[in-house]
């Protein structure tokens, strides 16, 4: 189909409509239907579970029962016979088969701010270049023309320790993730709203259209005198913004049209209800969604960051994170959409595993976990692994360009595709060196 290779410029040029005129959400969606009925492969998304702070590997996914540095957690056994996880997680333990598990994560970054650059980025920051969160750049690489959805969508980030690495860097605005945040009303029920999608109650359709096309007169006027990036990428994202106030999708945001049993299996809280939303949000093509869990109290922070009392505070985190991850699995299997959808687990780093005289465990970026599964991925293993005292990388260490490029190729990506940066270098996908786990993709 001719269609297929249509640009979106294209596309408003020969529907005739302004740019910032009368949505097209009632025909794209037919558009998109038409694409994958044309023997396209299926649009693939990705879900990124991120623990800020830093979550304990030895509580999670690398239990040392036995060690004195293991402490207290026990070590249970899942649905593939050999790989046994923490206590903490039982209903995950029955998802196995989904899921790879790398228990050789190492960096050398032990600072917050650094390491949450590095891991959301992929890269180490570094002189004039601002690079862009994975968020953004898996969102421009895997974003479909029919969305009327942002490419990158972040729920409940933790922003203050390492706020560049929350950005679309230099990408530019038109790729800026939409930051939505929960809200827990009566009874704790929680909810989420995108802030400015509705035209003021003094206003008449009639009225809001007439604005907006003045508007783009206004931008596209600018644009023409002033073609640069920054200006293109502001009325990029102004049509994107009106795309999405006049879509239907933004239904996706209304978590009252599930079912309650459903509901409650994700969890009523912030993170439950956020993975919720994130596979309506998939569900409705966005391609990358982001769930941060936090801290469990009304002071939000880096609850994974357990300097004091570890074993409490990750028992307590994991009661929130085993129902909502496991039902978000099942959910996303039982709706056809885990085959492409890759969901990633992971932190900025793992726990020391020595314990503190504070019951607690100190940053540690030497050797940790970090978790794959859904689509593109090769589940029920394990990769690389870790001496008895969780000291030492025994086998298969992987730097974080190697986890990008897993990742990239998981959801058919080439790693060594480039994005132009804004002082005119070509930036891989990948760092430049990066390998790909083969052993972990299908």
């Amino acid at each position: 189909m001719a269609i297929q290779r249509m640009s979106r410029r294209r596309l408003f040029g020969l529907s005739g409509l302004s740019l910032l005129g009368t949505s097209m959400s009632g025909w794209l969606p037919q558009l998109a239907a038409q694409v994958l009925q044309s023997g396209q492969s299926p649009p693939r998304s990705c879900i990124l579970l991120w623990m800020s702070g830093g979550p304990s590997q030895m509580e999670t996914f690398d239990p040392h029962q036995g060690h004195e540095n293991g402490g207290p957690t026990k070590a249970i056994e899942t649905s593939v016979p050999g790989i046994r996880i923490a206590e903490h997680l039982p209903k995950l333990a029955g998802q196995m088969q989904d899921l790879a598990v790398i228990r050789s994560m190492t960096t050398k970054e032990g600072d917050h701010t650094r390491a949450t650059y590095y891991l959301r980025t992929g890269y180490l920051p570094q002189g004039p270049l601002l690079y862009p969160a994975m968020g953004s750049v898996l969102g421009k690489s895997l974003q479909r023309e029919a969305s009327d959805l942002p490419a990158c969508i972040s729920i409940n980030p933790f922003r203050s320790l390492s706020p560049a690495a929350f950005t679309s860097g230099f990408l530019g605005p038109a790729w800026s993730p939409l930051v939505v945040a929960s809200e827990t009303g009566a009874e704790n029920d929680v909810s989420f709203r995108v802030r400015n999608l509705k035209p003021a109650d003094r206003l008449s359709g009639q009225q809001v259209d007439e604005r907006l096309r003045l508007l783009g007169v206004l931008e596209q006027s600018f644009l023409a005198e002033r073609p640069d990036v920054p200006v293109r990428s502001h009325l990029q994202s102004y049509e994107r913004a009106v795309r999405m106030m006049k879509s239907s999708s933004v239904e996706a945001f209304q978590l009252e049209q599930e079912d309650e049993a459903l509901r409650e299996a994700y969890g009523r809280n912030p993170f439950g209800q956020g993975c919720l939303l994130a596979r309506r949000l998939v569900e409705r093509g966005v391609p990358f969604v982001e769930v941060s869990l936090n801290s469990l109290t009304d002071d939000v922070g880096p609850g994974w960051d357990t300097h004091v009392d570890n074993f409490k505070a990750v028992a307590d985190l994991c009661g929130v994170l085993d129902p909502a991850w496991t039902t978000l699995l099942t959910d996303l299997r039982q709706r056809g959409l885990l085959q492409n959808t890759l969901v990633i687990w992971m932190g900025e780093f793992g726990r020391t595993p020595k314990i503190n005289p504070s019951g607690g465990r100190d940053h540690w970026p030497g050797s940790w976990s970090a978790v794959l599964g859904g689509g593109g991925i090769r589940g029920g293993q394990v990769w690389g692994s870790v001496s008895d005292d969780g000291l030492e990388i025994r086998e298969n260490p992987v730097r974080v360009p190697d986890l990008m490029a897993t990742i990239c190729r998981g959801l058919g990506l080439d790693p060594a595709m480039t994005n132009l940066s804004n002082i005119g270098r070509p930036i891989p996908l990948a760092d430049h060196g990066a390998t790909a786990i083969e052993q972990l993709l299908v």
